[in-house]
């Protein structure tokens, strides 16, 4: 029998790579792509794994999973510093820039000084 390549191998990988990048996004899609590449590479981990001899390409699912893994990892880190940022400075202060200046101004000068 002639062994063919596993499902979404290629798809798995490729949402592994995207979810990383993603990640430097706001990390929305990074948890988007990471979370399509887990839940695809889990699919094809039990369909390799029920007939290992049959399937080529698992080395592709594997690394896709790691790296989805790895992007919502990365996204969610991403997303709680952002939300961090706006609790600190405030949703204002982002999209005025006079107001933002004053509001790091503040921070500094709330900073002890060496």
């Amino acid at each position: 029998m002639e062994k063919q390549t596993l499902p979404n191998s290629t798809l798995i990988l490729v949402m592994g790579i995207l979810s990383i990048v993603g990640c430097c996004f706001y990390g929305i899609p990074g948890l988007i792509c990471g979370i399509i590449a887990i839940v695809l590479g889990s699919k094809a981990t039990k369909v390799y794994q029920s007939a290992p001899e049959d399937y080529l390409g698992y080395g592709n699912v594997k690394a896709g999973r790691i790296m989805g893994i790895i992007g919502v990892i990365l996204s969610i880190i991403s997303i709680a510093y952002l939300i961090w940022i706006i609790s600190f400075i405030g949703w204002e202060a982002l999209s005025n820039p006079e107001l933002l200046q004053e509001r790091l101004q503040e921070i500094q000068q709330g900073l002890p000084q060496e």
